[in-house]
Formats: structure tokens, sequence, C-alpha cells
């Protein structure tokens, strides 16, 4: 036995009996504990120091002198967490290449799939493309016509304007909410510690202030930077009681966003109608038809067949052309609108007298949770943010 023992204290790392707290006979469990607790330590310095190591004494001392060292890799230095901006590349390439084309390639799969069935079912498309011109003019026109008197001249320009935003999509993404909350941070911050005389000079001309210029997709959206330095404003002269505060904000986005959905109500009243304008087509085609009645039943094949095609067009363009971009309209304006709330979520919680820092975090819970930066994410920016703050002239 005692040979035993001096084996295992000859052994590199491994504590002699006395070391581990008396004989293993007399206290079994405390020495056992002691003793294992004294070749963790030995393994873990060890492993730190990288040194060979040995198995635990447990497996049996011959065991243990004969197995084949292990040599435990040294781990790479940690990496520090990924910023903001660094995150992988899979959203940034979805919303830069394939968000603005996923239209395009949806009309194609329409086309594709409705006229390659057609075709493939034995149908000719000679009797559509000979009736498509007459029956698009018809259609087209009179849809245009009646957009043009149930709108006026401000909403169909809209119209057009919202077409091109429905292709483009939603410019509010991570980044840009990024630059809205370290924005309000930092005009909310100026206004605690400077006060008024502070901050206003970034309001009345925010295109020159040293705060916005470090923002620029705040600075872009000209209706949103309007709306900080307007409720801003309002509060270095004393406008600043929580509920009224929050009751005429909330006035005020109810107000952009009916003006915002207009265009949008209008495209889809138009979609709402186009089946009802093809049906007039086509009606006006089986006039035609009616006048050859006289003609061989291959020639009133070929005209029952161009006039339906007009049901066929209305139906078509209302729902798998104009009702879908008037969706994907209504979407974009959902998107924009949500940094109105950002906004005014951040500047009530200052009003009710929070940190600025709670009062930034309860914006940052309500952005949506795909574009939302974690906590400790905005934390690094706002670190940035504090000593760019730090950097500024007083």
């Amino acid at each position: 036995m005692q040979r035993r023992h001096q084996r295992r204290a000859a052994l590199p790392g491994v504590p002699s009996a006395a070391q581990r707290g008396g004989d293993l006979g007399e206290q079994p469990l405390l020495g056992a504990a002691a003793g294992f607790g004294n070749v963790r330590d030995a393994l873990i310095g060890g492993k730190r120091q990288g040194r060979l190591l040995f198995f635990p004494f447990t497996i049996g001392e011959r065991a243990l002198a004969r197995r084949r060292p292990r040599r435990i890799s040294r781990l790479p230095p940690p990496q520090p967490p990924l910023a903001f901006y660094d995150e992988p590349s899979t959203p940034f390439l979805w919303f830069r290449f394939i968000a603005p084309v996923i239209i395009p390639i949806g009309f194609l799969v329409i086309l594709g799939c409705v006229f390659g069935s057609f075709v493939v079912a034995g149908g000719k498309m000679e009797i559509i493309f000979h009736a498509l011109p007459h029956e698009l003019t018809a259609i087209g026109g009179a849809a245009i016509g009646a957009f043009l008197v149930a709108n006026n001249l401000s909403v169909v320009k809209s119209a057009g304007k919202g077409l091109k935003r429905a292709f483009k999509g939603s410019g509010w993404k991570k980044p840009q909410y990024e630059e809205l909350l370290a924005l309000l941070y930092a005009l909310l911050d100026t206004f605690r510690k400077k006060g008024a005389t502070g901050i206003e000079p970034h309001l009345d001309n925010p295109a020159e202030s040293a705060l916005f210029m470090k923002y620029p997709a705040v600075l872009r959206d000209h209706h949103l930077s309007d709306f900080i330095c307007d409720y801003l404003r309002m509060m270095t002269v004393s406008f600043d009681d929580p509920h009224q505060l929050a009751e005429a904000m909330d006035n005020d986005i109810e107000r952009h966003h009916a003006e915002e959905h207009a265009p949008q109500h209008s495209l889809q009243s138009l979609a709402d109608g186009l089946p009802a304008i093809g049906i007039v087509a086509a009606v006006l085609g089986v006039i035609k038809t009616m006048a050859s009645i006289d003609q061989p039943t291959e020639v009133l094949g070929a005209m029952i067949g161009g006039a339906l095609v007009g049901t066929f067009l209305g139906v078509l363009l209302s729902y798998c052309v104009v009702g879908p971009l008037a969706a994907k309209l209504h979407q974009v304006i959902a998107d924009d609108h949500q940094p109105y709330l950002v906004v005014k979520t951040a500047i009530v919680a200052y009003a009710q007298n929070a940190p600025v820092q709670v009062a930034v975090e309860l914006a940052r819970r309500l952005t949506p949770s795909n574009f939302a930066p974690s906590f400790q994410q905005f934390e690094a920016r706002l670190a940035e943010v504090k000593t760019e703050l730090a950097a500024l002239p007083a």
C-alpha cells in the first residue's frame, strides 16, 4: 500500500495520500472528493499551460502510466462579438439584390403558369394575340379614365410614386433603425445635458447639424426628421406634458398615415373595378360577333374567343397585377410607418422623466423584431455614440 501511494505521488500532477486529506480507507468520501478536486485542478492547470495531460486516477495506476498521453490543443483567442453592421451577409444580400426583383419574378411566374398551361392544354395563342391589342386598349383606357375621374391630381401623382415604392420596397431595415435609435439617444442626451439652448441649433437646421449629418438615413426621410424636430422643439417651449404630447403625436401620425394610404386605396379600388371593365370589353366583343352571325362556325368561334379575352384580361389584371401591387404598397406604407411609433415612444418616455437610455431602450423594444438590434449590439452602438458626443465641441 505504501509503495502504491509512492507511485501515485510520483506521477506528475497527482497528489499524495496525505495531500488528498488522509487515508482513503478511514475517510472514503472526504478523501475521494479532495483527491478528485486536486487532480481536477492539476488537469485544468496543465490544460492552460499546454502540457501533456493524463486521464483521471480512477482508471487505475498501471493503466494511467501505460496510456498514451493526449495533448490538448490550444483554443483560438476569443473573438469580439459581431458589431451590428458585421452580421452575416445573407439578409443584406436579400434586401440589396433579391428584394428589388422579387416583383418582376412574380409576374414572370404568373405569365408563365397561366399561358403555359393554356398552351400545354392545346390552346391557340393566335386568338389571344389577335384580340389582345383591342381588348387591352378598351380595358386600359377605361380603367385609366375611371381612375382620373375618381381621384384628384395629388392622389394620381402619389399613386405613380406609390407604384415605384411598391417595386422598391421599404427603406427601413436594420441599419436604418440603428441610426434612428442612435440619433434619438444623441438628441435626448444633448437635451438633458445642455437644455433648450444646446439642442435648438440642431433642430432649426438639421441638414447642417453635426448630430443629424452622422445619420443620413434619417436625414433623407424629411417627413420623419421634421417630425422629430417639431416635437423636440415643442418640448423646448414647455410643451412637455406626457399625455398632451402623446395625443398630439398620435394625431400627427394618424394624419400622415391617412395621406400615405390615399394612393394605396385608389389602386385597390381600381383593382376591384377591373373585372367589371373586362366584362364591358367582352360584351363589346359579343356585340361585334352578333353582327357577323352569318359567318361560318369557325369564324364565329374565333370571334367569341376574342371577346372572352376581355373578361380574361380584366380578371387577370385585377387579381394578378394591380391588386398585388396595391397590397405590396400597403405593406411598404406600414413598414415606413413604424419609425414614427419608435420616435414617439422615445420622446414620450423622456417627457415622463425616464432616463435617456431607458427611453431609447423602450423605443428599441418597439422596433420590428426582424430589424431590431439585440440589447448587446445596441449597447455597443451607444458606446460609440457617447464617444462621438464627447468629441463634439461644447
